[in-house]
């Protein structure tokens, strides 16, 4: 929050936040509470912040209060109209709308999945590291088909944050790729809590699922043969084009269901629309080879 062209009472309140706020959520987790004396609902809200605030202390979760009586610039700032009104800050950046989760359970539920994503500083931890470059070397090593090595990235990530909950998907998914189908599962196997639910891991549940279905060499070259001699069997289409993707012939199984959506999009509820989006999640929907995959897709269905 910047501090230029403010009056003086302007600018104390700056300082107050910067020191009570912005300062404290360069390393943890703020909880920022606006409030008023006069307000109801905003007191029986306090002890549930004030509980859950001490619960997660050791997880590096602070709370902080903004009477906005006495702050009315810091709460403009931040566009309050009603109150209570609930941030998450952290690096100075509101990261999550706390407001709605009223009980204890909801807040911790809240808490629990963005302290799985964020790098926050539990008491007597070490800085941690910025795992973005890290990550970003290990989905360029799946993007480039090369699973082992990606494997190897993620797995040296996973020992400097081992509940990060992209990190693990990142490894579920170079595991599959590397065709390391049993360590994948055992990986997605061994999660609790809130990392297992983290939506981050539906992607690489997915591509596991897919792989798991991988056939032997004999069952996918029967396959594709009867794809080719009966063009117009839809079911045939359908079982190669599943066999294609999971032996990693993502190419074949995707013009295969692109011909199918080509020649009848209705045929059984859409199936191979909802095959190719499937295949589309697992991938990665920034993957490259997705985003022209879906530019044919849509030729198809909309010319």
């Amino acid at each position: 929050m910047a501090s230029m062209g403010l009056n003086l009472d302007e600018q104390k309140a700056v300082d107050r936040f910067r020191k009570t706020v912005a300062e404290p959520s360069m390393t943890k987790l703020v909880i920022l509470d606006f409030w008023a004396e006069w307000c109801g609902p905003c007191k029986a809200l306090t002890p549930v912040l004030e509980k859950v605030a001490e619960d997660y202390a050791d997880k590096g979760v602070v709370l902080a209060k903004v009477n906005v009586d006495e702050e009315q610039f810091i709460a403009s700032q931040f566009q309050v109209r009603s109150i209570p009104t609930v941030y998450a800050i952290f690096q100075g950046q509101p990261v999550a709308d706390l407001t709605n989760a009223r009980t204890e359970s909801q807040l911790k539920q809240t808490l629990d999945q963005l302290l799985t994503q964020l790098p926050v500083q539990a008491d007597g931890a070490e800085p941690q590291q910025d795992l973005t470059p890290l990550i970003a070397m290990g989905e360029e090593a799946l993007a480039g088909g090369d699973g082992e090595r990606a494997a190897s990235i993620f797995m040296q990530i996973l020992e400097l944050a081992p509940d990060n909950a992209e990190v693990i998907a990142g490894l579920v998914r170079a595991l599959v790729l590397a065709g390391r189908l049993d360590e994948a599962e055992q990986v997605l196997g061994s999660l609790e809590g809130a990392v297992a639910a983290d939506p981050l891991l539906e992607r690489a549940r997915t591509a596991l699922a897919l792989a798991k279905d991988k056939p032997e060499d004999s069952e996918l070259a029967a396959l594709r043969a009867a794809a080719a001699e009966r063009p117009a069997d839809m079911e045939a289409q359908l079982a190669f084009a599943n066999a294609a993707f999971a032996a990693g012939e993502r190419d074949a199984a995707a013009e295969t269901l692109l011909r199918m959506v080509a020649a009848d999009r209705e045929w059984n509820e859409g199936a191979a629309r909802a095959k190719l989006l499937q295949i589309f999640e697992a991938t990665g929907l920034e993957d490259p080879w997705v985003a022209a995959t879906r530019r044919k897709l849509s030729t198809v269905l909309f010319g």
